[in-house]
């Protein structure tokens, strides 16, 4: 059994380490409602490119010849961007992500490609066996659009390049403190239809419309859509890296706070014992002074009576 001074220690040992979980989790919640933020922030506008992304695809003489990345071709190999996060102290959120992108390699009969963001997924799809062609870490706090811009740029040169004949992403999608989804969705070719969570509300609005009216575009359809189909390819993968921002530092925050509170569990536990082991030394010793006079007053006696 522990010594009261082992208990002692114990107890200071796991003080020091909740006093470290509730400064990481003062951290993250001040990060999280920045990210949080930042996500609003920027849908408005993927939902708007979205739109209009889809009217120009639903335009008199618009199809997948228009733009290479509309062209739909059979898939010999799938590129799929794993957007994970680079520390760990998150619960759960690393090893969601990183289960789904596995689930879906799995799922498929031709080769995947990995383009990791983040080096807890590197590893982990490292260990896993898969092949990681690009990766990509130690991103800012507060990314920007050009932070990102080389994360989708490659996914479209191996696209434009048929080293892949799709292009999947998988990230975390934020939606709220408490709840956190790990999805894979598709991000190249573009087809009406498929940008998911990022532009769910922008379909919907489309499908309220009565009918669908021509707009004539300046200089012409095809010229926009050389410009704004891979500004929005890149706009997507922006917006899942914020979704999977303010999802890692939600993530953190919870488990850094069920980590101060099992702490703090513990040390009530743990201070209970510490009182049994203190109490029961205390016993042992008066019983030893009781015994131990005891023990003198039958000598004594028998000194007496001798």
């Amino acid at each position: 059994m522990p010594t009261v001074r082992d208990i002692e220690r114990r107890i200071r040992s796991i003080k020091n380490i909740s006093q470290v979980t509730r400064a990481l989790e003062a951290v993250s919640a001040s990060k999280v409602r920045k990210a949080q933020a930042q996500v609003l922030a920027t849908r408005a506008y993927a939902q708007k490119a979205w739109e209009v992304l889809t009217d120009l695809s639903q335009q008199a003489g618009a199809g997948p010849n228009m733009h290479p990345l509309l062209t739909v071709r059979p898939v010999k190999t799938i590129d799929l961007i794993v957007i994970s996060s680079d520390r760990g102290l998150a619960g759960a959120f690393n090893y969601n992500v990183i289960r789904a992108a596995l689930e879906f390699v799995r799922s498929q009969t031709v080769p995947v490609q990995v383009i990791s963001v983040g080096r807890k997924g590197r590893e982990l799809l490292y260990r896993a066996g898969q092949t990681i062609v690009a990766e990509f870490s130690n991103l800012p706090t507060a990314p920007s659009i050009l932070d990102i811009n080389p994360i989708g740029r490659a996914a479209i040169v191996d696209f434009m390049t048929d080293h892949a004949d799709a292009v999947y992403i998988a990230y975390t999608d934020f939606v709220n403190t408490l709840s956190q989804k790990a999805i894979v969705r598709p991000l190249l070719p573009f087809i009406a239809g498929t940008a998911g969570s990022v532009a769910e509300s922008a379909v919907g609005s489309l499908q309220q419309r009565a009918g669908h009216y021509e707009v004539i575009y300046e200089p012409s359809v095809e010229a926009i859509l050389d410009t704004l189909i891979p500004r929005f390819t890149e706009l997507q993968v922006y917006q899942a890296i914020l979704e999977s921002l303010a999802s890692e530092h939600s993530a953190r925050m919870v488990a850094m706070r069920n980590a101060t509170d099992s702490a703090n569990n513990l040390v009530d536990t743990l201070t209970l014992v510490r009182n049994k082991a203190r109490q029961a030394a205390i016993t042992n010793e008066l019983l030893d002074i009781a015994g131990g006079a005891e023990a003198l007053k039958q000598v004594r006696q028998a000194t007496h009576s001798g």
